[in-house]
Protein backbone atom coordinates (compact mmCIF):
# COMPACT_ATOMS: atom_id res chain seq x y z
CA UNK A 1 0.00 0.00 0.00
CA UNK A 2 1.18 3.43 -0.95
CA UNK A 3 1.91 5.82 1.77
CA UNK A 4 0.30 8.55 0.64
CA UNK A 5 -2.44 10.13 2.28
CA UNK A 6 -5.35 7.66 2.75
CA UNK A 7 -8.51 9.19 0.06
CA UNK A 8 -12.03 7.66 -0.79
CA UNK A 9 -12.67 6.90 -4.23
CA UNK A 10 -15.20 6.28 -6.41
CA UNK A 11 -15.05 4.27 -9.45
CA UNK A 12 -18.21 3.92 -11.54
CA UNK A 13 -18.63 1.06 -13.80
CA UNK A 14 -16.42 -0.79 -11.94
CA UNK A 15 -17.86 -4.55 -11.85
CA UNK A 16 -15.44 -5.70 -14.69
CA UNK A 17 -13.26 -4.47 -17.62
CA UNK A 18 -11.28 -0.77 -17.19
CA UNK A 19 -13.53 -0.09 -14.23
CA UNK A 20 -12.66 -3.46 -12.20
CA UNK A 21 -9.16 -2.53 -12.81
CA UNK A 22 -9.25 0.87 -12.05
CA UNK A 23 -10.64 -0.42 -8.27
CA UNK A 24 -8.07 -2.51 -7.73
CA UNK A 25 -5.06 -0.25 -8.89
CA UNK A 26 -6.19 2.88 -7.00
CA UNK A 27 -6.83 0.17 -3.78
CA UNK A 28 -2.99 -0.40 -4.43
CA UNK A 29 -2.58 2.92 -4.06
CA UNK A 30 -3.99 3.44 -0.39
CA UNK A 31 -7.04 4.63 -1.53
CA UNK A 32 -10.87 3.50 -0.40
CA UNK A 33 -12.71 2.33 -3.11
CA UNK A 34 -16.56 2.13 -3.62
CA UNK A 35 -17.06 -0.10 -6.24
CA UNK A 36 -19.91 1.13 -8.14
CA UNK A 37 -22.16 -0.22 -11.26
CA UNK A 38 -25.91 -0.68 -12.44
CA UNK A 39 -25.70 -3.76 -10.36
CA UNK A 40 -24.44 -3.92 -6.98
CA UNK A 41 -24.11 -7.50 -6.74
CA UNK A 42 -22.30 -7.57 -9.76
CA UNK A 43 -19.26 -5.65 -7.85
CA UNK A 44 -18.76 -8.91 -5.87
CA UNK A 45 -15.67 -9.86 -7.48
CA UNK A 46 -13.98 -6.53 -7.65
CA UNK A 47 -14.27 -5.87 -3.87
CA UNK A 48 -13.43 -8.98 -2.89
CA UNK A 49 -10.41 -8.68 -5.04
CA UNK A 50 -9.26 -5.65 -3.19
CA UNK A 51 -10.49 -6.71 0.13
CA UNK A 52 -8.24 -10.28 -0.27
CA UNK A 53 -5.19 -7.69 -1.11
CA UNK A 54 -5.79 -5.69 2.59
CA UNK A 55 -7.64 -2.90 0.72
CA UNK A 56 -11.35 -1.82 1.68
CA UNK A 57 -13.86 -0.93 -0.38
CA UNK A 58 -17.60 -1.63 -1.04
CA UNK A 59 -19.92 -2.42 -3.04
CA UNK A 60 -22.70 0.42 -4.60
CA UNK A 61 -25.50 -0.18 -7.11
CA UNK A 62 -26.38 2.89 -9.55
CA UNK A 63 -28.34 4.00 -12.41
CA UNK A 64 -25.58 6.90 -12.90
CA UNK A 65 -28.30 8.59 -15.45
CA UNK A 66 -30.89 8.58 -12.51
CA UNK A 67 -29.72 11.92 -10.67
CA UNK A 68 -32.13 10.63 -7.39
CA UNK A 69 -30.05 7.33 -7.63
CA UNK A 70 -26.86 9.52 -7.60
CA UNK A 71 -27.33 11.91 -4.59
CA UNK A 72 -28.05 8.67 -2.74
CA UNK A 73 -24.98 6.48 -3.40
CA UNK A 74 -22.57 9.08 -2.96
CA UNK A 75 -24.49 10.38 0.14
CA UNK A 76 -23.87 6.22 1.29
CA UNK A 77 -20.38 6.46 -0.11
CA UNK A 78 -19.84 9.75 2.30
CA UNK A 79 -21.03 8.17 5.42
CA UNK A 80 -19.59 4.65 5.27
CA UNK A 81 -16.27 5.41 3.83
CA UNK A 82 -15.87 9.55 4.33
CA UNK A 83 -16.43 11.99 1.66
CA UNK A 84 -15.22 11.12 -1.97
CA UNK A 85 -12.61 13.22 -3.25
CA UNK A 86 -11.46 11.15 -6.15
CA UNK A 87 -14.05 10.10 -8.78
CA UNK A 88 -13.99 7.96 -12.15
CA UNK A 89 -16.54 8.19 -14.19
CA UNK A 90 -15.82 5.19 -16.05
CA UNK A 91 -19.51 3.79 -16.41
CA UNK A 92 -20.38 3.43 -20.29
CA UNK A 93 -22.70 1.07 -22.35
CA UNK A 94 -22.92 0.61 -26.45
CA UNK A 95 -25.38 0.52 -28.88
CA UNK A 96 -23.65 0.60 -31.88
CA UNK A 97 -25.52 1.18 -35.63
CA UNK A 98 -24.91 2.92 -38.79
CA UNK A 99 -26.78 6.12 -38.71
CA UNK A 100 -29.74 5.23 -40.50
CA UNK A 101 -30.61 2.34 -38.43
CA UNK A 102 -29.93 4.18 -35.17
CA UNK A 103 -33.13 4.57 -33.04
CA UNK A 104 -33.82 7.38 -30.54
CA UNK A 105 -33.16 5.29 -27.87
CA UNK A 106 -30.00 4.20 -29.34
CA UNK A 107 -28.60 7.45 -28.92
CA UNK A 108 -30.11 8.42 -25.98
CA UNK A 109 -28.80 5.73 -23.83
CA UNK A 110 -25.73 5.82 -24.78
CA UNK A 111 -25.87 9.48 -23.96
CA UNK A 112 -27.82 9.51 -20.72
CA UNK A 113 -25.02 6.86 -19.33
CA UNK A 114 -21.88 8.34 -20.81
CA UNK A 115 -22.58 12.46 -20.55
CA UNK A 116 -25.29 12.81 -17.99
CA UNK A 117 -24.03 10.25 -15.71
CA UNK A 118 -20.63 11.89 -16.07
CA UNK A 119 -22.14 15.15 -14.79
CA UNK A 120 -24.61 13.82 -12.08
CA UNK A 121 -21.52 11.97 -10.32
CA UNK A 122 -19.30 14.96 -10.70
CA UNK A 123 -21.93 17.45 -9.49
CA UNK A 124 -22.93 15.18 -6.26
CA UNK A 125 -19.37 14.61 -5.49
CA UNK A 126 -17.77 18.62 -6.58
CA UNK A 127 -19.14 19.50 -2.89
CA UNK A 128 -17.02 17.19 -1.28
CA UNK A 129 -13.92 17.69 -2.96
CA UNK A 130 -14.91 21.71 -2.22
CA UNK A 131 -14.60 20.94 1.54
CA UNK A 132 -11.48 19.03 1.25
CA UNK A 133 -9.54 21.47 -0.84
CA UNK A 134 -8.54 18.36 -2.65
CA UNK A 135 -10.08 16.53 -5.76
CA UNK A 136 -9.27 14.37 -8.88
CA UNK A 137 -11.81 13.83 -11.47
CA UNK A 138 -11.11 11.38 -14.30
CA UNK A 139 -13.07 11.10 -17.52
CA UNK A 140 -13.20 8.08 -19.87
CA UNK A 141 -13.05 9.07 -23.32
CA UNK A 142 -12.38 6.83 -25.95
CA UNK A 143 -10.38 7.13 -29.28
CA UNK A 144 -13.74 7.12 -30.66
CA UNK A 145 -14.07 10.72 -29.72
CA UNK A 146 -12.03 10.99 -33.08
CA UNK A 147 -14.75 9.34 -35.31
CA UNK A 148 -15.86 5.68 -35.77
CA UNK A 149 -17.93 3.84 -38.47
CA UNK A 150 -21.22 2.69 -36.38
CA UNK A 151 -20.73 4.34 -33.07
CA UNK A 152 -21.90 8.16 -34.04
CA UNK A 153 -23.68 8.29 -30.49
CA UNK A 154 -20.70 6.34 -28.62
CA UNK A 155 -18.31 9.18 -30.68
CA UNK A 156 -20.70 11.93 -29.87
CA UNK A 157 -20.55 11.14 -26.18
CA UNK A 158 -17.39 10.53 -26.18
CA UNK A 159 -16.11 13.70 -27.81
CA UNK A 160 -18.26 14.88 -25.23
CA UNK A 161 -16.37 14.04 -22.55
CA UNK A 162 -13.26 15.97 -23.24
CA UNK A 163 -15.45 19.51 -23.42
CA UNK A 164 -16.93 18.38 -20.49
CA UNK A 165 -13.30 17.51 -18.50
CA UNK A 166 -11.82 20.89 -19.75
CA UNK A 167 -14.96 23.12 -18.39
CA UNK A 168 -14.86 21.49 -15.34
CA UNK A 169 -10.96 21.99 -15.40
CA UNK A 170 -11.57 25.71 -15.61
CA UNK A 171 -14.28 25.75 -12.91
CA UNK A 172 -12.90 23.65 -9.97
CA UNK A 173 -9.15 24.57 -10.45
CA UNK A 174 -9.34 27.18 -7.68
CA UNK A 175 -10.65 24.95 -5.00
CA UNK A 176 -7.71 22.57 -5.64
CA UNK A 177 -9.55 20.03 -7.70
CA UNK A 178 -8.57 18.94 -10.82
CA UNK A 179 -10.12 17.05 -13.73
CA UNK A 180 -8.36 14.76 -16.57
CA UNK A 181 -9.75 12.28 -19.62
CA UNK A 182 -8.60 9.39 -20.59
CA UNK A 183 -9.07 8.11 -24.02
CA UNK A 184 -8.19 4.60 -24.52
CA UNK A 185 -7.68 3.21 -28.00
CA UNK A 186 -8.40 -0.82 -28.82
CA UNK A 187 -8.87 -1.75 -25.23
CA UNK A 188 -9.71 -5.73 -24.88
CA UNK A 189 -13.00 -6.05 -22.87
CA UNK A 190 -16.25 -7.20 -23.09
CA UNK A 191 -17.26 -3.65 -24.87
CA UNK A 192 -14.95 -4.79 -27.42
CA UNK A 193 -16.02 -8.04 -27.56
CA UNK A 194 -19.18 -7.28 -28.29
CA UNK A 195 -18.02 -4.53 -31.35
CA UNK A 196 -16.28 -7.55 -33.23
CA UNK A 197 -19.55 -9.49 -32.67
CA UNK A 198 -21.31 -6.86 -34.50
CA UNK A 199 -19.06 -6.31 -37.47
CA UNK A 200 -19.11 -10.60 -37.99
CA UNK A 201 -15.68 -11.10 -36.62
CA UNK A 202 -14.18 -13.42 -34.04
CA UNK A 203 -13.08 -12.03 -31.15
CA UNK A 204 -9.13 -13.65 -31.56
CA UNK A 205 -8.59 -12.26 -34.90
CA UNK A 206 -10.62 -8.64 -34.42
CA UNK A 207 -7.66 -8.37 -31.40
CA UNK A 208 -4.61 -9.27 -34.30
CA UNK A 209 -6.27 -7.08 -36.98
CA UNK A 210 -6.24 -4.01 -34.70
CA UNK A 211 -2.83 -5.13 -33.29
CA UNK A 212 -1.00 -4.79 -36.83
CA UNK A 213 -2.45 -1.29 -36.93
CA UNK A 214 -0.76 -0.15 -33.23
CA UNK A 215 2.80 0.69 -33.17
CA UNK A 216 3.35 -1.00 -30.05
CA UNK A 217 2.08 -4.16 -32.10
CA UNK A 218 -0.44 -5.20 -28.94
CA UNK A 219 -3.98 -4.51 -28.32
CA UNK A 220 -4.06 -2.98 -24.56
CA UNK A 221 -5.28 -3.88 -21.58
CA UNK A 222 -7.51 -2.89 -18.83
CA UNK A 223 -4.34 -2.47 -16.73
CA UNK A 224 -2.45 -0.17 -19.02
CA UNK A 225 -5.72 2.17 -18.48
CA UNK A 226 -5.82 2.01 -14.54
CA UNK A 227 -2.25 2.84 -14.47
CA UNK A 228 -2.82 6.40 -16.24
CA UNK A 229 -5.46 6.86 -14.23
CA UNK A 230 -3.94 6.37 -11.43
CA UNK A 231 -1.34 8.89 -12.10
CA UNK A 232 -3.70 11.73 -12.50
CA UNK A 233 -5.52 10.54 -9.46
CA UNK A 234 -2.52 11.04 -7.47
CA UNK A 235 -1.14 14.40 -4.84
CA UNK A 236 1.55 14.67 -7.46
CA UNK A 237 -0.24 15.24 -9.94
CA UNK A 238 -1.90 18.83 -8.82
CA UNK A 239 -0.43 20.76 -11.75
CA UNK A 240 -2.21 18.66 -14.50
CA UNK A 241 -5.57 19.30 -15.28
CA UNK A 242 -7.76 19.63 -18.25
CA UNK A 243 -6.04 17.45 -20.50
CA UNK A 244 -7.10 14.37 -22.70
CA UNK A 245 -4.66 11.63 -22.52
CA UNK A 246 -4.81 9.24 -25.56
CA UNK A 247 -3.56 5.75 -24.48
CA UNK A 248 -3.58 3.87 -27.53
CA UNK A 249 0.02 1.83 -28.01
CA UNK A 250 0.90 5.17 -30.46
CA UNK A 251 -0.28 8.29 -31.57
CA UNK A 252 -3.42 9.37 -33.03
CA UNK A 253 -4.35 11.84 -35.25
Amino acid sequence: MSTTEQRVAIVTGAARGIGAATAVRLAEEGRVVAVLDLDEGSCAGTVEKIIEAGGKAIAVGCDVSDAEQVEAAVARVAEELGAPTILVNNAGVLRDNLLFKMSESDWDTVLNVHLRGAFLMSRACQKHMVDAGFGRIVNLSSSSALGNRGQVNYAAAKAGMQGFTKTLAIELGKFGVTANAVAPGFIATDMTAATAERVGRGFEDFQKAAASQIPVQRVGEPGDIANAIAFFTGEAAGFVSGQVLYVAGGPLN
